[in-house]
């Protein structure tokens, strides 16, 4: 078999074999097939696309490049979420406790963030002492006892994926949806979920900006995970503005806190209550979307899901007492905030530019050797469609230095006020083949 044969095959619209595809992966991340002749090949997969077969094989080729995650010793149905990322996503850290305390096992591998605010471990660490360097003995234990636990993602999780996305990056084929669907499905695959729920954003602040395009994206990954034995569905849920009210760390993992209350942004809650439903389904602990929904509505009402989140820390070694003292948390030494120049309605947050100047506070990493600064962010007091008056505060900026004109100039020339506007809606579909 010659790579050169599989590029030509490709660039004129052939299939490739499941042993071809095996073979390109293996080649590469054994480093035996040039960075030349594999660009070669993904610039024919972005133009001439591949099938289902296809994309299903390369994930699973991508699974298999290196070690995955074994979580049979886990009791129950795993269900796993997986988010396209946005501005303000809290989602996680609200879903694994509030899942948990119905009883579906969430055994979360995470990574950190590199973009506008950290990841979810990095939210996590802002509760001191928390930590997710556990063994995958303690990890698989933790899960069977509390039902809940992460860890961070294993260096030797789907190498291949590591090395092509290096190149798409450096190719301009990083938006073939083939390409992005198997790098997503890959990981989820290799750290052993039984079922997946995706959340793929569209928006502004999404990297599918038009609805077509994540719906392109969304079947794509449910049709693999489904073809490879995983039991996948996909919701599409809007990121033109920003989830929730928080951007950037402790302000997310406050967020969180409240909407395990049952007090958070109503748009956050209703994600968390749709993907939830989604996750408790599929695990089997709900027959109907109705009855899960109810369920996930129970713990949060009796308190059962903000005390599974206590435990949770406490078990990875964090400081469960900031739930109920959030002035534990890293705190920023100045609030400013943004008043309005007019009166009107919120007409458009744009929420990658939102995010952009959150992490020019310092809350999120624009190279993968920055420091995150956990303490500072954005917390919004208004949202599409909220009416506003002239000197009201659009929202605050939490800040560890008291010069912020830069990024207030930013975030004046990405909030628009005009005479009416209407809210967007937050669930655009949902997929489940």
């Amino acid at each position: 078999m010659r790579m050169v044969d599989l590029i030509a095959k490709k660039r004129d619209g052939g299939e490739l074999t499941t042993a071809e595809i095996q073979f390109f992966i293996d080649g590469y991340t054994k480093g035996e097939i040039p960075d030349y002749q594999v660009s070669a090949l993904l610039m024919a997969i972005y133009f001439e696309d591949m099938t289902d077969q296809e994309r299903a094989d390369m994930t699973m080729a991508m699974v298999h490049s290196g070690e995955t995650i074994d979580l049979s010793a886990i009791h129950g149905i795993k269900v796993d979420k997986h988010s396209t990322g946005g501005v303000g996503d809290t989602t996680t850290l609200v879903l694994a406790p509030l899942v948990a305390a119905v009883g579906v096992p969430v055994a979360k591998m995470s990574g950190r963030g590199l973009g506008h605010t950290g990841g979810t471990i990095d939210k996590l660490e802002s509760i001191d002492g928390f930590h997710v360097e556990i063994t995958k003995e303690a990890f698989i234990d933790l899960v069977n006892k509390e039902g809940l636990a992460v860890m961070g993602q294993s260096g030797n999780l789907t190498p291949a994926d590591k090395k092509l996305y290096a190149l798409r990056d450096v190719t301009a084929t990083v938006n073939a949806i083939p390409l992005i669907a198997s790098s997503i499905m890959s990981k989820k695959i290799a750290a052993g979920a039984d079922a997946i729920v995706l959340d793929v954003k569209t928006g502004a602040g999404a990297f599918m900006k038009t609805e077509e395009d994540a719906a392109e994206l969304a079947h794509a990954m449910v049709r693999i995970g489904n073809s490879v034995g995983r039991n996948t569905m996909a919701v599409i849920s809007d990121m033109s503005q920003p989830l929730g009210f928080a951007i950037g760390n402790a302000l997310e993992v406050q967020e969180a806190i409240d909407t395990l209350r049952g007090e958070g942004p109503e748009d956050l809650t209703e994600l968390v209550l749709v993907l939830g439903s989604q996750m408790v389904v599929l695990a089997e602990q709900a027959e109907t979307l109705a009855e899960a929904r109810a369920k996930l509505l129970a713990v949060m009402e009796n308190g059962a899901a903000l005390e599974k989140f206590k435990s949770f820390l406490a078990h990875q070694g964090g400081d469960a007492s900031v739930v109920d003292q959030p002035d534990k948390l890293p705190q920023a030494r100045f609030q400013i905030e943004l008043p309005a120049k007019k009166a009107g309605y919120v007409a458009e947050i744009v929420a990658d530019e939102l995010g952009i100047a959150a992490m020019l506070l310092g809350a999120g990493r624009a190279t993968k050797e920055d420091e995150i600064d956990l303490a500072v962010g954005l917390m919004l007091h208004k949202k599409v469609g909220d009416p506003v008056e002239a000197g009201e505060s659009l929202l605050t900026i939490y800040s560890n230095r008291e010069n912020v004109e830069a990024v207030a100039e930013k975030l004046y020339q990405n909030i628009h006020i005009s005479d009416h506007a209407e809210k967007p809606v937050l669930i655009h579909r949902v997929i489940t083949e």
